[in-house]
């Protein structure tokens, strides 16, 4: 069975910042992937993201509009756990 990708949209991307909508579908991933920078994650949806990550996977509870950040460098992958689409805003710190 294909995987679905999740969409991506770089609303903002100068010499401080990168800004992307993420838009998952129901299943739908980012596939695997390592950030080049720190970065905060606001949700626009309320539900649940799938992270896989250092051989271990977790599922990550997320609340529309409630931030979380990440340091840089660990290679991962986030995949929609909901029977409806999730959308978040990534903002990458340069």
């Amino acid at each position: 069975m294909a995987k679905v990708a999740a969409e991506s949209s770089v609303q903002i991307e100068d010499d401080r910042v990168i800004v992307t909508e993420w838009r998952f579908p129901p299943g739908a991933e980012t596939t695997w992937h390592t950030h080049k920078y720190d970065y905060i994650v606001v949700p626009q949806t309320t539900g649940s993201l799938r992270i896989v990550a250092n051989g271990g996977e977790t599922i990550s509870q997320l609340v529309a509009g409630q931030s979380y950040s990440r340091l840089k460098g660990v290679e991962h992958n986030v995949i929609n756990h909901n029977e409806y689409e999730f959308v978040f805003i990534e903002i990458e710190l340069k």
